[in-house]
């Protein structure tokens, strides 16, 4: 294949996949939403969510009870054919079984039905046809008419197993909203790694203060505040009145802006900072977690960010260079 017929077949595979995606979609009502209740109730009542699958779907199980666990809705993941050799005990009445199988038509899959609904366990199933065995066993059906697959023999699960994740990806993302799962509980749920960071340590882990923290009031001079910016080896002066609330922020961007345009640069170095700093700029509150600050910086591009208590006080600055560092970014 020359590369140009490579970078073709790999866009036709994105194309069918995309399209499968807005299918799959475009056919969620009613069975989603008796899914979503039923799983609410499940956990409600002390219950846990049950995912299994075979072959490429024990994978996309497997996928889908981790990011039910780790957003408040506990979940295992069961092996259909460990389970008829003893792993049905880890199940109970209280629980929900939540099984893949895109032709429906799975031999293990359907035969662990029956042995669960003697655990008394419900059904939620996704599959690809309504009419499909497993589909009929049920108590709910979640269509998944994602079309063809990509694979050039129609066979290779690659369509319908991305579009089955998506499902899967829906609910838990609803189930976050219906449950009010708290980003304190997700942090508990991640303590390692780059999110676990950004989750659980407070701006105050990562903020700028002291000696570091370039502070000055409105009537310090343009020469004052980069003076004091310099001594805190940072790029910008936070402006606060006598009480210490913030009243704007003064960087070293805004400075050559300045300088280009002005005629008398000494005149500028003498001019009170606080006639041309950034007014009411964007600030964060030092209770909130790291993890916020990254949503701002992103969305912002802005490179420092002033900290403030609840009464509007100054206490920090979070420089974005920073935030390597910390391992957070």
């Amino acid at each position: 294949m020359t590369t140009d017929e490579m970078i073709t077949r790999a866009k036709q595979v994105f194309a069918v996949e995309i399209e499968g995606l807005e299918r799959t979609r475009d056919s969620l009502g009613a069975s989603f939403v008796s899914a979503v209740r039923l799983i609410l109730d499940t956990v409600s009542d002390g219950g846990i969510v049950v995912v299994t699958g075979v072959g490429k779907n024990l994978h996309i199980a497997e996928k889908m009870s981790a990011i039910f666990s780790s957003t408040g809705t506990r979940s295992i993941v069961l092996n259909p054919v460990q389970a008829m050799h003893g792993d049905l005990g880890m199940v109970s009445a209280k629980d929900v079984l939540v099984a893949l199988s895109f032709s429906g038509e799975s031999a293990e899959v359907n035969n662990l039905i029956p042995a669960i609904r003697r655990h008394g366990l419900k059904v939620i199933s996704m599959t690809g046809r309504p009419d499909s065995t497993l589909a009929q066993m049920s108590d709910i059906h979640i269509e998944i008419p994602c079309g063809r697959e990509a694979c050039p023999f129609g066979m290779a699960p690659t369509n319908s197993t991305t579009a089955t994740m998506a499902m899967g990806d829906a609910l838990a993302m609803v189930l976050i909203d219906a449950q009010k799962f708290p980003v304190e509980d997700y942090a508990m749920n991640h303590p390692a790694g780059a999110i676990g960071r950004a989750l659980v340590m407070k701006v105050t882990d990562v903020m700028r203060t002291g000696e570091h923290l370039a502070k000055v009031g409105p009537e310090a001079t343009v020469l004052d505040a980069l003076m004091a910016m310099t001594k805190s080896k940072g790029g910008s002066a936070v402006v606060a009145d006598a009480d210490g609330k913030l009243l704007g922020i003064f960087t070293d961007g805004d400075f050559r802006r300045m300088v280009s345009a002005s005629a008398d640069s000494n005149k500028l170095l003498a001019s009170p900072v606080g006639d041309v700093m950034t007014r009411s700029p964007l600030f964060v509150y030092d209770d909130a977690y790291a993890a916020e600050l990254l949503k701002i910086f992103e969305k912002k591009r802005i490179d420092d960010l002033p900290v403030c208590d609840r009464s509007g006080r100054v206490t920090g600055l979070v420089d974005i260079q920073d935030l390597p560092k910390m391992k957070v970014l």
